[in-house]
């Protein structure tokens, strides 16, 4: 490890948390050097919704190379592109009664956000963009201006300008209705909140500590902006690509975006984003917001490959199943441990612990590493297990993962007096 360490940024995270020199991967398993596996339920940060080294995906892309087709082609036409879009309208949008036109962003999710900020700004001819509590859209300038979490945020960095934020579903308790309190601050003139040109919001806060929005919290946030001419963004970048149990997560409410911003797993692992918008909103003119990779078409030949999952209704049946062995499991799991006052959350594919404890989670996480097991924590204060793995892991191993964070919990507590004695830190 030294190598990293002399060399590369303090910056580095994830190495931190997961100290070893990994190697190969397949499916939902990772090898470091010396040949130990490890369980991977962090899916890079719901990157790999299809698994690591997918063997159809794997197979695409090496013929696409062995015969030298285009890899990098910034916004040319492409066969590879050209492919990857017909399979996004025959598969995606035609069965769900969908009409996006479709924007090749920069590689990186942040690079999508920034664009439907900048897109809703110009169409709309207003800056300011509303946002929620536990929000996280990217560490980019603008994108940064809509993330909550106070740990990526420096008032040197000149973020706050045009934008603002709300309480998320069940950020203040259930009895408080965040959405007729978004409606008196757009209907009083006096509030001190101007006329948004957009609101950006997670149906699922992963990143925030895995909150689930409610389907008719959703649906009158889509009557509000309608009502008050505002665009609704959806961030699907990590709760897209199948991981609540419908391609989009937003589908469950059955509304309807102005925009989504897709990216991670869209690519299978390889650099694409995309915005999404409505016909209408397609207001650019040419060149006007561009880039260098836009085209990555590898990720064109992987995501092509990806979606033919999603021509049978079996595979989202199955994540449904999956899903619903993690929910048992981990419940199972907290009334085994009583004792670490723990609350379950989640939908299809990802779900979180949220400990009474802030430091429990990051314990659990490094007694499960030591125990050959990937999980990451999210939240605000890192206070939540966050288990995201991919949709194609097999059974066996979730349940042997869930027997390793059971094992895992039950060491945190046995090397917690505090908690033995039924005391809370």
């Amino acid at each position: 490890m030294r190598i990293f360490e002399e060399m590369e940024s303090e910056v580095r995270g994830y190495i931190r948390s997961f100290p070893a020199v990994f190697d190969t991967a397949k499916g939902s398993e990772i090898f470091d050097e010396h040949n130990n596996r490890f369980i991977d339920f962090f899916a890079g940060a719901g990157s790999l919704n299809y698994g690591h080294n997918n063997t159809t995906v794997t197979e695409a892309l090496i013929e696409y190379l062995q015969n030298d087709r285009i890899v990098h082609g910034l916004d040319k036409a492409t066969v590879a592109k050209r492919e990857f879009l017909k399979k996004l309208r025959d598969t995606i949008f035609m069965p769900r009664n969908m009409d996006y036109k479709v924007q090749f962003t920069g590689p990186t999710g942040t690079n999508a956000v920034e664009t439907a900020l900048k897109l809703a700004r110009m169409v709309k001819g207003r800056s300011n963009i509303l946002a929620f509590t536990n929000a996280y859209h990217g560490l980019s300038m603008g994108s940064l201006a809509v993330t909550g979490n106070s740990f990526y945020r420096d008032e040197s960095y000149g973020l706050r300008a045009n934008s603002a934020f709300l309480p998320f579903d069940g950020y203040m308790g259930k009895a408080f209705d965040s959405m007729a309190y978004l409606r008196k601050l757009l209907s009083d003139q006096s509030s001190g909140v101007d006329l948004p040109a957009a609101i950006i919001v997670e149906t699922v806060q992963g990143e925030g500590g895995i909150h689930v929005a409610r389907d008719e919290w959703l649906q009158e946030l889509e009557s509000i902006c309608r009502e008050f001419d505002i665009l609704l963004i959806i961030d699907d970048i990590q709760m897209g690509n199948g991981r609540t149990g419908t391609f989009f997560s937003f589908e469950r409410a059955g509304i309807k975006p102005d925009m989504v911003v897709v990216s991670k797993s869209i690519g299978t692992g390889l650099p694409m984003s995309l915005l999404l918008m409505r016909p209408e909103l397609d207001q650019w003119k040419p060149g006007e917001h561009t880039g260098t990779f836009r085209g990555n078409n590898l990720a064109f030949v992987a995501a092509t490959k990806a979606l033919e999952y999603w021509d049978s209704p079996a595979f989202a049946d199955g994540i449904t199943h999956k899903g619903k062995l993690f929910e048992n499991g981990l419940n199972a799991i907290i009334e085994k441990h009583a004792k670490i006052e723990a609350e379950l959350r989640g939908v299809g594919m990802v779900w979180g612990i949220e400990f009474s404890d802030p430091d429990f989670a990051s314990s659990v996480s490094e007694e499960a590493f030591a125990r050959n097991l990937i999980i990451e924590t999210a939240g605000a204060n890192g206070q939540v297990l966050k288990f995201l793995p991919a949709l194609t892991i097999e059974e066996k191993l979730i349940e042997e993962g869930l027997n390793i964070v059971d094992e895992s919990i039950a060491a945190v507590l046995k090397s917690r007096k505090d908690l033995r004695d039924g005391v809370l830190a």
